[in-house]
């Protein structure tokens, strides 16, 4: 808003007024003028029309002022016109303001210039300025003998008009002194919220993430505030998040490569004797698996975030257990660990990807070896639970602190206690395994005690034929 839409409104607002306000005085000025004249002209027919009736009921043959000069007079005064009596030939046989036209001919009368009505002009130049013009026949035994004529000065109308008017206009100027109250309306509601909104996303770009608007409105503006506050709140989340995984990354990455040359230094300067090198060139093959695999997990991760990447069959989950479970057979001598497997069937058929279960499988016995006691038991168990096929993990181990529980899932966190037994681990593998679980539209849990152990549930879908479902 470096323009400021709020001057942009006022001055939008300034031009429709002044552009209201022309359009208001000329088609009022217009329309007032016509509609004055007309009635004006009405009300003078009228009154020319009873004269001449007047004139018409009297037994006098001749068209004698004496007659009606009473009412002549009156209706003159009461309206300021000006009326005559004139014969059949246009001599004017009486005037009413005594001006002088009594006994002057009317040149070229003629009596149908009045359209039947009136007219507006100066009647014959017989007037220096505009004057509405009117005529009655003055008619006895079907004969017309002379005319009313009644002459009234236009400026006497243009006087109405401007009265009119003039009450036009201030009501006109009230209306948009008072509307003004729009512009009050339009900076609470809409110019100020907008204004702290606009500020806000300054700052928001600026990377001022910690900037609140303020806002008590709870329309679509306080709404926008809201929604616009909620998003700062996520990127200043998912910032930090940032930042954490570079420096999680950047540890996990230079644990191994400091180790791997250090012991390439000190193989090429001498320090190793020939008689150990073979010893440290299997660290250096172990510390490079290290690499191997957090470069893997990593790239696991990114194709997990991308969408369909599943390939769902119907499999025996209880196999799929047994098997991975086998593949822990040396690991398991070596600390005397067993496996208690209890399943409900003998078979347990899931409709789900066979090699993303197998990985969640494997990343969390791995988890579960990682960290229990020596010459322990890990539990694992499957079942029904409604229409879910549920897997359990449990381990004997260390637990996990409550402090820890909700961000086990973040990629490359790794829990305090942890660190110490598990100094190969990429902090990874709940990360996966939540988001393999996850794209198959599924949940898992996990509860924990310190010092007790901990056991992870997940579910998956049952296997699935299409012939049950009408499809075959």
């Amino acid at each position: 808003m470096k323009k400021s839409l709020f001057i942009k409104f006022i001055v939008a607002y300034i031009i429709f007024g002044v552009l209201g306000f022309t359009v208001v005085a000329l088609f009022s000025s217009r329309l007032t003028y016509g509609y004055l004249l007309h009635e004006q002209a009405n009300s003078l027919y009228s009154e020319a029309t009873l004269i001449a009736t007047t004139y018409s009921e009297t037994k006098d043959t001749s068209l004698s002022e004496d007659v009606v000069n009473e009412q002549m007079n009156a209706v003159s005064t009461f309206l300021h016109v000006d009326i005559w009596i004139v014969d059949r030939n246009g001599k004017i046989l009486s005037d009413s303001n005594q001006k002088g036209y009594k006994g002057q001919q009317i040149e070229n009368f003629d009596t149908t210039r009045t359209g039947g009505r009136f007219e507006v002009g100066n009647y014959h130049d017989m007037f220096p300025s505009e004057v509405l013009t009117v005529m009655a026949p003055v008619t006895r035994e079907y004969t017309t003998s002379g005319y009313v004529i009644i002459h009234n000065s236009v400026q006497n109308i243009l006087s109405s008009q401007y009265e009119i008017l003039n009450i036009v206009y201030v009501t006109a100027l009230i209306i948009f002194i008072l509307s003004m109250g729009i512009l009050v309306v339009f900076y609470v509601i809409v110019y100020r919220p907008l204004n702290k909104i606009t500020i806000g996303a300054t700052k928001y770009a600026a990377g001022d993430y910690a900037y609140k608007i303020e806002t008590k409105s709870r329309d679509e503006m306080g709404y926008l505030a809201e929604t616009l506050n909620f998003m700062s709140d996520e990127i200043s989340k998912a910032d930090d998040y940032q930042r954490q995984f570079i420096a999680n990354v950047s540890h996990d990455f230079r644990s191994p490569l400091t180790s791997i040359k250090g012991y390439l230094e000190a193989i090429l300067d001498g320090t190793v004797p020939k008689e150990l090198e073979e010893k440290y060139l299997r660290r250096l093959i172990s510390e490079t698996e290290r690499l191997t695999k957090l470069t893997k997990s990593m790239l696991n991760l990114g194709t997990l975030d991308k969408k369909g990447f599943l390939s769902r069959v119907n499999f025996d989950i209880n196999r799929v257990i047994r098997d991975v479970c086998a593949s822990f057979e040396m690991t398991c001598q070596k600390k005397g660990i067993v496996f208690e497997l209890t399943f409900a069937e003998k078979k347990e058929m899931v409709y789900a990807d066979y090699s993303k279960i197998q990985q969640v499988l494997y990343n969390l016995i791995d988890n579960a070896l990682k960290f229990s006691n020596p010459k322990s038991s890990i539990a694992i168990r499957t079942g029904i639970r409604g229409n879910r096929v549920f897997i359990s993990v449990k381990d004997t181990g260390i637990g996990i602190p409550k402090a820890d529980l909700g961000k086990i899932w973040d990629r490359f966190y790794k829990a305090d206690q942890s660190r110490g037994k598990d100094k190969h681990g990429t902090g990874l593998g709940l990360s996966i395994v939540k988001s393999i679980i996850n794209a198959h539209g599924e949940n898992i849990d996990c509860i924990s005690t310190e010092g007790v152990g901990t056991e992870f549930i997940f579910t998956l879908p049952p296997a699935y034929y299409p012939e049950q479902n009408g499809e075959g």
